[in-house]
């Protein structure tokens, strides 16, 4: 039986009301998936968001906690909706939901890269695709659920920082921070966020060019207490040309980990001042 590995998770075990999200940094490509694959593992490894599962240490030594995918992104991609697929990958097709991004390549099961092309030898079965489901992207899910509830339980409020990185584009800042335009947080959170990456000599922009995705929009619910934010970096700012971490690695490591604490901070200073009211 062809399987994928359940994400690692982090129980928060700190004073912060903070949970990370990993879903792009999996590396553990099973042979069969090789093999399914027209180019090999040098064709999948580029959707893959480099080392941000070791990006996000200093913020972790905190105290938050963490969802963390193991599996490979060309698997099964954990920031997108299940149903949201592009129609060639499934034989026979059935009724999903075909979004601009399934229908350029980069739907739950990416079909296609602009450097490589299609990256499959034949579509998938309807039951296959179940089966990743079943093995990763749900326990991904259900495990940030199960962490949010606890940081709920326990503080009143949580913070969930989903943590990607972006190849690097000209006229894009080195940071972008995405609250799918408001909906996922309280405008204070994006506010905030984009005044620590000044503080710490980032440039930053909010929802542009990335405005965050299904991890987001699934478990961001600021009226309920929980806010969601996106955080893109770009990675010729902690990887060298080869691809190890560079000269910036540890500086985009103290940046999440001031994310994680100030805005983790904020947050409930804001918790127990509406409680005094």
């Amino acid at each position: 039986m062809n399987l994928l590995p359940p994400p690692i998770v982090r129980a928060p075990h700190g004073p912060l009301p903070v949970l990370l999200s990993v879903p792009h940094s999996g590396r553990d490509y099973a042979d069969w998936l090789v093999s399914l694959s027209r180019s090999g593992r040098k064709s999948l490894e580029p959707l893959e968001d480099p080392l941000v599962d070791r990006l996000v240490w200093r913020a972790l030594a905190r105290g938050p906690g963490a969802v963390i995918a193991q599996a490979p992104r060309a698997a099964v991609d954990c920031n997108r909706a299940e149903d949201e697929i592009d129609p060639s990958m499934l034989r026979p097709p059935f009724g999903g939901r075909p979004t601009a991004r399934s229908r350029g390549g980069l739907g739950i099961v990416p079909s296609r890269t602009a450097a490589h092309g299609q990256l499959w030898l034949r579509p998938m079965r309807r039951e296959d695709l179940e089966a990743r489901l079943d093995q990763a992207h749900r326990p991904y899910h259900s495990a940030i659920e199960r962490q949010l509830s606890l940081l709920l339980d326990r503080f009143g409020c949580a913070l969930l920082l989903d943590c990607h990185s972006m190849p690097p584009t000209r006229g894009t800042p080195p940071i972008v921070f995405g609250d799918r335009h408001g909906r996922t947080a309280a405008p204070w959170v994006m506010t905030q966020a984009l005044a620590i990456a000044a503080e710490s000599g980032f440039d930053s922009s909010a929802n542009d060019p990335f405005a965050g995705g299904y991890v987001l929009d699934r478990h961001g619910a600021p009226n309920e207490g929980v806010h969601a934010l996106q955080v893109e970096v770009d990675r010729s700012f902690y990887l060298d040309p080869e691809g190890s971490p560079g000269s910036g690695f540890d500086r985009v490591a103290v940046l999440i980990e001031s994310l994680a604490v100030r805005l983790g901070t904020a947050l409930l200073d804001r918790r127990y001042a509406t409680a005094a009211e």
